[in-house]
Order: C-alpha cells, then sequence, then structure tokens
C-alpha cells in the first residue's frame, strides 16, 4: 500500500523465448527470457537479468501463475550467493504497472533500493504479485497470495538453471524483503517460510511500513489523501474471493474510479480516489458484512511466529500505515517468540522511511548471511 509508485504505460513483454516443461509444483519455472534492468531510463546495471513466470499459491490454495524478475550481478563471485527476494510497495493494478514490464526501461520506483542488494553481490528475485502482469485483476493486499509469491519467487530463481551456474543454488541463504504492500508481502512471507518453503534457508526477514492490520489501515486513510488505497485493497480482495460481490456495493461513482484503478498504476489510482470516503464510493459499507470482515481479518498479521529473526521498521510520520500498527505487529511477533529488532525513524513519513531505511535493512541482513548472531530487542 506504498508511495513508492510507478505510472508507465508500456506494453507487456513478447512471450517467453524459452519455457519449463511441465511445470507443477509452486517455485517451479513456467517460462523464462532475458530482459534488462535500469535503475534510470537508460542506465543499465550490469546485471544479468530474466523475466520469468513461475507457478505458486493463490489465496484460496490454487495453483497460479505469477511473473516476476531475477536479478544476478555480472561479477566474478564463486560458490552459492545470498538470494533477496524482494517484494515492492505499490506500482497499481493494471498489468503495464508491472516490476518486470518497468525494469527495462528504468520506470520502477524501488529500483535504486534493489540496486543497493545487487551492489553487494546477491541476486534479487522480485514477483510482480498474482494477477499484475498475468491474466486475472491484481489480489492486490490479500496477504497469503502476496506471501506465497515472495517465497516462490525465490524458489524460481533457484531452480532457472541460467542463474544456477552464477551462485543462486539451494544452499544460498535468503533474505526478505520488503516495504508497505511490500512489507505486508514480506511478512507474510516471513510467517508461511517453515511451513510453506521449508527447504528455503531463510536467514531473516526485512518488513517495513507494514499494513498489518487492514481495517485499521482502512479507518485511518478513509477520506484523506491516501483514501484510494482502500479502494484499491477492496477490489484486490474481491479478485481473489470474487464471492465477495464488490460490484453491488459500489455506487456509480465507485464503478468509475474502479474503473480508473484496474486500468491505470498508482498514480491514476491515487489522484482519482483522493479524499473519498467510502460512503462516496458504496452504497453500503462492505467493511460491515461478515463475508468481508472475515477476509480481512484473514490478512492479519501476528498471529504466528516467523521461522528467523526479523528486523521491522516503521517511520513515526507514517501517513498511510498508522505507527502504531507497526507497534503492535512488534509485541505480537515478539509475544510469538519470534527474534525482533525494531526500529522507529523520527518525524519520518512514509515514502521517506522507506528510503532511510534501506542500508540499514540490508545492513542488518548481511549480518543474517553470514551467519552472524541477533538477540533481537523484545525485551526494551
Amino acid at each position: 500500500m506504498a508511495a513508492l509508485s510507478l505510472s508507465g504505460a508500456l506494453a507487456l513483454p513478447a512471450a517467453a523465448a524459452t519455457a519449463a516443461p511441465e511445470a507443477a509444483g509452486p517455485g517451479d519455472v513456467v517460462s523464462a527470457e532475458p530482459t534488462d534492468f535500469q535503475v534510470f531510463p537508460g542506465v543499465s546495471l550490469p546485471t544479468h537479468a530474466w523475466r520469468i513466470q513461475y507457478k505458486s499459491t493463490a489465496a484460496d490454495g490454487k495453483a497460479d501463475t505469477v511473473s516476476g524478475t531475477v536479478l544476478v550481478p555480472k561479477d566474478d563471485h564463486e560458490g552459492p550467493r545470498p538470494l533477496l527476494t524482494y517484494a515492492v510497495g505499490t506500482v497499481g493494478i493494471a498489468d503495464k504497472c508491472a516490476p518486470s514490464v518497468n525494469f527495462p526501461v528504468g520506470k520502477t520506483k524501488e529500483a535504486p533500493l534493489i540496486e543497493g542488494a545487487l551492489l553487494r553481490g546477491w541476486a534479487v528475485a522480485v514477483t510482480d504479485y498474482e494477477g499484475l502482469g498475468t491474466p486475472g485483476t491484481h489480489t492486490y493486499t490479500v496477504g497469503r497470495s502476496a506471501g506465497n509469491a515472495v517465497l516462490d519467487a525465490a524458489r524460481a530463481a533457484q531452480r532457472l538453471p541460467e542463474a544456477a551456474e552464477l551462485g543462486v543454488t539451494k544452499e544460498s541463504p535468503v533474505g526478505i524483503m520488503g516495504y508497505s504492500q511490500g512489507g505486508q508481502a514480506s511478512g507474510w512471507a516471513a510467517e508461511l517460510a517453515g511451513t510453506y518453503a521449508p527447504e528455503l534457508q531463510v536467514k531473516g526477514t526485512a518488513s517495513g511500513g507494514v499494513p498489518a492490520d487492514l481495517p485499521k489501515v482502512a479507518e485511518y486513510n478513509d477520506g484523506d489523501a491516501e483514501a484510494g488505497l482502500v479502494l484499491m485493497s477492496a477490489i484486490g480482495h474481491d479478485a481473489a474471493f470474487p464471492e465477495l460481490g464488490l460490484d453491488a456495493y459500489l455506487n456509480d461513482e465507485g464503478r468509475r474510479i474502479t474503473k480508473i484503478m484496474k486500468e491505470g498504476c498508482v498514480d491514476e489510482a491515487s489522484q482519482a480516489g483522493a479524499n473519498k470516503s467510502v460512503e462516496d464510493v458504496t452504497t453500503k459499507d462492505p467493511n460491515d458484512q461478515p463475508d468481508w470482515q472475515q477476509r480481512l481479518a484473514e490478512d492479519k498479521l501476528g498471529t504466528k511466529a516467523p521461522s528467523a529473526p526479523v528486523y521491522l521498521y516503521h517511520g513515526e510520520a507514517d501517513e498511510i500505515i498508522p505507527y502504531d500498527v507497526g507497534k503492535q505487529l512488534r509485541a505480537d511477533w515478539c509475544a510469538k517468540g519470534d527474534t525482533v529488532e525494531w526500529t522507529s525513524f523520527p518525524l519520518s513519513p512514509h515514502a521517506g522511511t522507506a528510503v532511510l531505511a534501506s542500508i540499514p535493512a540490508m545492513n542488518w541482513l548481511s549480518d543474517r548471511f553470514k551467519g552472524e548472531p541477533t538477540q533481537g530487542d523484545c525485551g526494551s
């Protein structure tokens, strides 16, 4: 649900040049083709890059296919190298917004942060999430689907033969990282890793600006400048669970804005939904209905301890994700027995914290990759 955004209007890449036979299990590579990674338009990093499609698991437990990107530095590294599976913040709902579409032309806002990992010699897997870059509507902020996609992107990177030749193997230490929507996705990946992908050598997760409690986030943003994110979240849940029947709750204004959101990226979506309350776009609030309440409750983070340590961070002046939601997630994970290192950034707003925390978060992950212990600070 981040303010980290882009609004490119690009065609999807051509069909993949190669395809894996009979890809069936989560993380299996369905197709792969060489691509480019530009930090800014016209500024390429010396990086091996592939746009992939891989198998994953949707929120309803059914198999699905997700697109993404695998990046490996062009260097002289020998042996297994660290692998970071990176979850981006909000880019929008339309396929043209997908990171894999915009990396080749330098229009992914988080590319400079990802560059920081590549410069450390790490490989990076970046999921597009379910329905973003592949058929269907993006299941925006549906936690389980996003967490699965993040973990399966790491699996796919390890199963891509070209990446394996460059040190991305099953022996690679794995880190998980994401901010805002990516914070939710990485948080879900952290909670799921031990049971969904136990073979991954996950050493730690760095999650920031985490929308761990969607109803509280929705209440916080209702009617304000970022209110469009609330309707985007409703669209995402309706895509994952069509029986919720979002359209029956929308008025004409709600349908008009929803159309813009489905066809555009986050800049258009934010503008269309700015300062709209739930009452402005609905005839009846779906958040009052038991089926909607149940699905949103299923997205709550903090009900299970991650299987590896976590570096959790939040800006104290976050205008999109309440600071108290971040503090509660820390308390919940600590209570479940996880090792959590908490960092708050005084006076820092939402997007600014993503930038400020990037280097400290990667430094923390680097220590985990080296096998250095962390005690966390749950007792303080």
